[in-house]
C-alpha cells in the first residue's frame, strides 16, 4: 500500500509541477496537459471487490459487510479498497442469480422517482436512510463504497408520473423508449435536451453523494455507446462536487470512442461478461492488445471482473469455485496487471484459500500493476504471447509471457476472425460476420465455441453463409457440401436449426443457413479464387427461450484449428531486442526469486501449458 500510495503522489506532483511550467512559459514546446480532475481520483486502476459473480443480483447487507471486512484485514494493506454492491439493490423479492422479470419485481424508489435500497436486503437503508449507514459501516474500515446503476429513468418512475426533484418536471417528460436496455427493461433512455433530463441525473448523484459513495458502475452505457447520457452523468458527479470514480458498462465499448470514453469515465469495459472460462481469457488478449494504446492515468480500459474464488449464487456459477486451473490464473493475474486493467475480485472474499490470497496480494506483481508505464503486448506467435512495460523509477523492464496454446477445443493463433461471448445480452442475438479470406484460400472452418458457461443450450446459426469469388460470383454454403462437420449436441442442419426446426435468431426466421451446436466446427473445400466469406452468427431461439440461455463463441480460419500439444514450452526473450546491450539480471516476480544473470538470447523460461511467467529484467551496471 505504501508503494501505491507513494506512485500517486508522485503523479499528482508531477502534474501540479506541469501545469505551473505551463502558465510560467507558455512558449515551451512540450508540456504535459493537466489532467480533468475526474482522473486524479482514480490515478492507478482502481482495486476491489464487486457483488456480482458470487450473488449475481441478490446480494444482502450481512454478505456485503462479511466481504468488507475480509478486505480491510487481509487485503487492505496490498491496496484493494473498492467494495461495491452490484445490480438491482433496489428489488425487495430479488433472492436468486437469475433477474426477476419486470413485472415480477417489487421495486424500491422514493419520492422523486431514484431508486432506493431494498430494506428487506439492506436493514439499515429503511426508513429513507439509504445506503448511507452501510457506506458509513465500510468507510469505518478504511475502505471506499459503491455501487451499480442502470442507465436512464426507472419506468416506475415514467408511469406514476413521479417529480424530479427541484423542479416541477416530472418523469414522463424526459424519457424515451428508443435504445431501451434489451437484456433488462428496469428503465427507460433519458433524453439529454428535455428540460428536466440533466436534473433528474443531477438528484440522483447528490443523492449518492449524500450518502457516501466513492465509485459507481453505470451499465447499459458503453455499448451501445451512449454519448448523451455519458456527458449527463459526467456533469451529474462533477456538480456534486464529491469524488466518485465512474466505471462504465458493459463491453465491447467501441474502440473508436476511446478520446470520449477517456475524456468522460475512469474505467470502460473492454469486453462482454468475462467468466471463468479459458476461451474468453484466451479472447482477451486480442482485446488487451488492442486497447493498450489508450491506458492513461485516471482513464483505465477494463478487462472486466476477477472471476476467482468461490461463487455462492452468481448467474453463471452457484455454490462452486472458479473453473480455472492455477497456471490459468496466473495467466489471469499478469495479464490484466500488464494491460492495467481495473481489478475486481468476484468472489466470496471469506472463502478465499490461501493460493488465492497470494495470488492477489503479491506485492511485487501490484507494484507492476500500479506504477509501470509503456504497457504492450511484444509479441504474438504460434500461440505464445509476449507483454513488455517500463519501471519508471529505475528503468528496467517488466516481460510478461504467456503459453495461451488455444482453447483446449481449437488453436486460436491464426483466425480470422473472433466475435467474443455472443449471448442473450448481445443486441440482436448475434454478429455480422464479413471475413477477408488470404489469397490461396483452399480450406474455410466454420467454428461455435462455448462462449463461458458450459455447453447446455448453445445452439447456434451461420445465417445466409457466403463466400464470394474474385470475379464478383457468390456461393451459398448451404449449397455447396462440407468435408466434416461435427457439434457438441445433435447433427448439424442445412436450412434448419440443430434441433431440425426452423432458423430463427430473436424471432425472425431465416430460410438459408447452417444450425449448430458449441462445440462445432464444420469444414468446406473452397472453390478457386475465394476472396470473401460474410454470414450472420446468430443464437437460435430454441436456445434463448430457456433460462439458461445460450452463450457461444464463432470463428473463422482458413487453417486447421486442431489445438496443439498441451505441453510446457521454452519461450525465448531476446534481451538485445528488449533494447539491453550488456548482461541482465532476471527476477521471477511471482515467485519472488533471482534467477541469475543472463546475456542476450539466453533467458528463455519454460511456461506451462495455459500458464504465464512474469519477469523482472535490470541490466547489469
Amino acid at each position: 500500500m505504501k508503494i501505491i500510495n507513494a506512485f500517486k503522489v508522485f503523479l499528482v506532483v508531477t502534474l501540479l509541477v506541469a501545469c505551473k511550467e505551463e502558465k510560467k512559459n507558455e512558449v515551451t514546446a512540450e508540456v504535459t496537459p493537466p489532467l480533468e480532475t475526474f482522473k486524479t481520483w482514480a490515478l492507478t486502476p482502481p482495486m476491489g471487490w464487486n457483488s456480482w459473480d458470487c450473488f449475481g443480483p441478490s446480494v444482502v447487507e450481512d454478505e456485503v459487510k462479511a466481504n468488507a471486512d475480509y478486505m480491510a484485514k487481509h487485503l487492505k494493506s496490498s491496496g484493494w479498497e473498492y467494495v461495491v454492491v452490484d445490480i438491482r439493490w433496489y428489488v425487495d423479492n430479488q433472492t436468486t442469480g437469475h433477474y426477476n422479470a419486470y413485472g415480477e419485481s417489487d421495486f424500491i424508489l422514493d419520492e422523486y422517482g431514484r431508486y432506493m435500497p431494498s430494506p428487506k436486503r439492506f436493514p439499515s437503508a429503511a426508513n429513507g436512510a439509504g445506503f448511507k449507514p452501510l457506506a458509513d459501516y465500510i468507510h469505518s474500515l478504511g475502505l471506499k463504497f459503491g455501487i451499480h446503476i442502470m442507465r436512464g429513468v426507472p419506468k416506475e418512475a415514467v408511469f406514476n408520473k413521479l417529480p424530479i426533484k427541484g423542479t416541477d418536471i416530472t418523469a414522463d417528460q424526459i424519457y424515451s423508449i428508443e435504445y431501451e436496455c434489451t437484456w433488462l427493461q428496469d428503465n427507460y433512455t433519458v433524453v439529454k435536451d428535455k428540460p428536466g433530463a440533466q436534473e433528474y441525473y443531477n438528484s440522483m448523484f447528490d443523492m449518492y453523494a449524500s450518502w457516501g459513495l466513492d465509485f459507481v458502475k453505470v451499465d447499459d452505457l458503453s455499448r451501445p455507446y451512449h454519448t448523451n447520457e455519458i456527458e449527463m452523468i459526467r456533469k451529474a458527479i462533477d456538480q456534486t462536487g464529491r469524488p466518485i470514480v465512474l466505471s462504465m458498462s458493459p463491453g465491447a465499448t467501441p474502440i473508436d470512442q476511446h478520446e470520449h470514453a477517456t475524456a468522460n469515465a475512469n474505467m470502460w469495459r473492454t469486453i462482454d461478461d468475462f467468466w471463468d472460462n479459458w476461451a474468453q481469457l484466451n479472447y482477451s488478449f486480442e482485446k488487451c492488445a488492442e486497447w493498450a494504446p489508450y491506458i492513461s492515468p485516471g482513464a483505465w480500459p477494463d478487462a472486466d471482473m476477477l472471476p476467482l474464488g468461490k461463487f455462492i449464487r452468481g448467474e453463471r456459477a452457484t455454490d462452486r469455485y472458479t473453473k480455472f486451473t492455477k497456471d490459468e490464473q496466473y495467466t489471469l493475474m499478469t495479464l490484466w496487471t500488464m494491460f492495467k486493467s481495473p481489478l475486481m475480485f468476484g468472489g466470496n472474499l471469506p472463502d478465499n484459500d490461501d493460493f488465492t490470497n497470494a495470488l492477489i496480494t503479491n506485492e511485487e506483481v501490484l507494484k507492476v500493476h500500479s506504477t509501470s508505464v509503456n504497457n504492450k503486448q511484444w509479441f504474438k506467435a504460434n500461440d505464445l504471447i509476449g507483454w513488455t512495460a517500463d519501471d519508471p523509477e529505475s528503468g528496467d523492464k517488466f516481460v510478461a509471457v504467456f503459453n495461451s496454446a488455444g482453447d483446449g477445443f481449437v488453436s486460436t493463433d491464426n483466425l480470422l476472425y473472433r466475435s467474443g461471448t455472443v449471448s442473450h445480452l448481445t443486441d440482436g442475438f448475434g454478429e455480422d460476420i464479413s471475413v477477408t479470406l488470404p489469397e490461396g484460400s483452399k480450406n474455410l472452418y466454420l467454428i461455435v465455441n462455448d462462449g463461458g458457461d458450459g455447453y447446455a443450450w448453445d445452439h447456434a446459426n451461420w445465417i445466409n453463409p457466403t463466400v464470394y469469388k474474385k470475379n464478383g460470383d457468390s456461393i451459398k454454403l448451404t449449397e455447396l457440401p462440407w468435408k466434416s462437420a461435427t457439434a457438441g449436441w445433435g447433427v448439424v442442419g442445412v436450412n434448419k436449426s440443430v434441433s431440425g426446426g426452423e432458423l430463427n435468431v430473436k424471432g425472425t426466421v431465416y430460410k438459408n443457413g447452417i444450425g449448430t451446436h458449441s462445440q462445432s466446427i464444420i469444414h468446406f473445400e473452397l472453390p478457386e479464387d475465394c476472396v470473401q466469406f460474410k454470414a450472420f452468427g446468430g443464437l437460435d431461439k430454441v436456445g434463448t427461450d430457456v433460462k439458461e440461455g445460450s452463450t457461444v463463441e464463432f470463428m473463422v480460419s482458413t487453417e486447421d484449428p486442431t489445438p496443439k500439444d498441451e505441453k510446457p514450452t521454452a519461450i525465448p526473450v531476446n534481451l538485445e531486442e528488449l533494447g539491453f546491450s550488456r548482461a541482465c539480471k532476471v527476477r521471477d516476480l511471482w515467485s519472488k526469486t533471482d534467477l541469475g544473470t543472463f546475456s542476450e538470447s539466453e533467458f528463455s523460461p519454460t511456461i506451462n501449458y495455459h500458464g504465464a511467467g512474469l519477469y523482472r529484467i535490470s541490466e547489469v551496471k
